[in-house]
């Protein structure tokens, strides 16, 4: 199978690059650094090419599109974390911008081009979240990164609630609580709490990166969400997990489909772009 994985050149993008790879699928590390990408290339085996994405900016993301003729599995992967508030290169609040537009913009671009599955990596964060149809990007609320990560979070589960909707294959992952460098531009306490005590209480990338593997062959039905169940579902192997009614209320889904696809200009491309 031919593979992309946003952010495969670092934490459980990488590790899953890196297992595809070593099982003999061909995989395109999509990332914003191309040295970064490179490097993590480098040190795989298998045939891995690197292209660079930034799903923080729609230009990048159509240029990405534009050179991919098709691919078996798009893992939707890549993420920010406990950003201060920060605008995309469109304007975008920067976790639903990265976490959600980015990925939901490329998706709909290749379109019929992914031949097999859309795997989204989400978090078990999506249950204290709410999405704001009325102040998707935080312009009018008191900000805060965690809430915002957290929408973000629950925005990717209604992706793929609505992808199932539609008649495509979608399936979600969650890695739980993972030692990366995720938090690395993130403000304070939670950039301290991801470079000092996370290395120590999370599990490794390879670990977190189960999810997604088991996402990406799994032959259960359309939809399906893997999510460790262990200690306070965050460690532990992964199982098949029932999603709380708000990630898969079928309104909400088409609604955000709908804010999305107007505010990134795209939609679902049958062909080509």
């Amino acid at each position: 199978m031919r593979i992309i994985v946003t952010g495969g050149n670092s934490g459980v993008g990488l590790a899953t690059a890196t297992a595809m790879a070593t099982a003999g699928h061909e995989v395109v590390i999509a990332c914003r650094s191309l040295k970064k990408g490179h490097e993590a290339a480098a040190a795989m085996s298998g045939d891995v090419e690197v292209r660079e994405l930034d799903l923080a900016d729609l230009t990048s993301v159509r240029k990405f599109a534009d050179t991919v003729d098709a691919v078996d599995v798009l893992v939707n992967n890549a993420g920010v974390l406990g950003l201060p508030l920060t605008r995309t290169a469109d304007g975008f609040e920067a976790h639903m911008g990265t976490n959600h537009l980015g990925h939901f913009a490329l998706t709909c671009l290749l379109g019929d081009r992914i031949r097999d599955r859309v795997v989204s990596v989400s978090s078990t964060n999506y249950t204290t979240a709410q999405i704001h149809f009325d102040d998707l990007n935080w312009e009018r609320r008191r900000y805060n990164p965690w809430a915002a990560y957290g929408e973000s979070k629950l925005a990717n589960l209604l992706f793929v609630r609505e992808l199932v909707a539609r008649g495509k294959t979608a399936y979600a992952s969650d890695p739980g609580m993972t030692n990366t460098a995720i938090t690395r531009d993130g403000s304070g306490m939670l950039q301290w709490a991801g470079r000092v005590i996370s290395p120590y209480i999370a599990q490794s990338p390879p670990d977190g990166a189960r999810s997604t593997i088991q996402a990406i062959s799994t032959t259960l039905p359309n939809g399906t969400y893997f999510a460790p169940r262990g200690l306070m579902h965050q460690w532990g192997r992964p199982k098949p997990t029932t999603l709380k009614a708000k990630a898969v209320d079928p309104d909400s889904a088409r609604r955000l489909w709908e804010c999305s696809a107007k505010l990134t200009g795209c939609e679902w491309q049958d062909g080509a772009p």
